[in-house]
């Protein structure tokens, strides 16, 4: 009878000091995957100009090569290497960079992103992050990081360096451990390749403040049940964010097994019930809404009943994941 073999080693979570950040931007460079914390939510790094380097994030999420990828740097100006910046890009990354919102631009001739990155379209997703871990590992990494959020495709999306690991397991060798993502909800991004400019994810930054900014309209993102099957940004899949139980919308009460996830002024507690704000706050509820979904999921209810969120500001972009969650699978 032979040995078993041994188990693969845990991912390292390591606080992020300047020698770990070191150690993540070697790892960068030599091609490995590293996950750390942005305001969002929790990515999971590789190389972008790497084609094997941006396979293994395909790999390690298990996510369709057709769902594009965003591309981290440290400044607007190595974005602007990456994409073509009209006058409208310009203003809002002035306006909004470092922070959540990403532009999908038409790339640069000369942009070494790789092909797969982009899934093979002639735009590029750009973002500079806002977080203090994440600009000191783009910084000293000094390339251009492909990051999704660093978890299963489909499933909730990370706000602790627990999250990714319980998310991800052995598929990723270093976590870089930067606290809870003071955000929580992954950045807005904004379709500036054509005239016609529109939001296909909310978030954060809301289409008041874009439109504020720019001083025109701002096309509403797609709905859910209309998204297309090839996105042209990520966050753009009908079926998202998902735990494992089914997600019951609108919900006014909790039907006998179900959890509960509930929001304002709501006296109704217990082990299944969590509250995503009791003032009713949606900043709040924003940062807690990917970790309570996680928190309630764990009891293994066979569905999770939310009540209704409102949808106006940073409600838009709560909805906006909920309503994905809820999706048919």
């Amino acid at each position: 009878m032979t040995d078993p073999l041994p188990a693969p080693p845990a991912p390292r979570i390591v606080g992020a000091g300047p020698a770990a950040i070191a150690r993540a931007a070697a790892c960068l460079r030599s091609g490995g995957l590293v996950a750390f914390p942005t305001e969002t939510v929790y990515g999971l790094g590789a190389d972008a100009t790497d084609d094997r380097a941006v396979a293994r994030v395909f790999a390690a999420k298990g996510r369709p090569r057709f769902n594009p990828l965003i591309v981290h740097t440290a400044s607007g100006a190595a974005a602007e290497r990456l994409a073509a910046f009209d006058d409208r890009a310009e203003r809002l990354a002035d306006g909004f960079w470092p922070g959540p919102l990403t532009l999908v631009l038409t790339r640069r001739p000369e942009c070494p992103v790789s092909p797969l990155a982009s899934a093979g379209l002639d735009t590029v997703a750009v973002r500079v992050p806002g977080h203090p871990v994440a600009q000191a590992l783009l910084a000293r990494t000094g390339i251009p990081v492909a990051a999704p959020s660093a978890n299963r495709s489909g499933e909730v999306s990370p706000t602790t360096a627990a999250h990714v690991r319980d998310s991800l397991g052995d598929r990723v060798p270093m976590i870089l451990a930067g606290g809870r993502c003071p955000v929580g909800l992954e950045s807005t991004v904004v379709d500036l390749s054509g005239p016609t400019m529109r939001i296909l994810r909310p978030g954060a930054i809301t289409a008041t403040a874009i439109a504020a900014v720019l001083g025109e309209p701002v096309a509403p993102p797609p709905p859910v049940a209309g998204t297309a099957d090839a996105p042209a940004s990520p966050g753009q899949l009908a079926s998202h964010y998902a735990p494992r139980a089914q997600v019951r919308l609108d919900a006014r009460q909790a039907e006998p097994g179900e959890a509960l996830l509930t929001f304002g002024p709501d006296l109704r507690s217990g082990p299944m019930v969590l509250n995503l704000s009791e003032t009713g706050d949606l900043a709040e509820a924003a940062a807690n809404l990917f970790a309570h979904l996680r928190a309630l999921d764990a009891g293994g209810p066979p569905s999770i009943a939310v009540v209704p969120i409102p949808d106006r500001g940073l409600g838009v972009a709560i909805n906006d994941r909920l309503r994905r969650a809820a999706a048919p699978r």
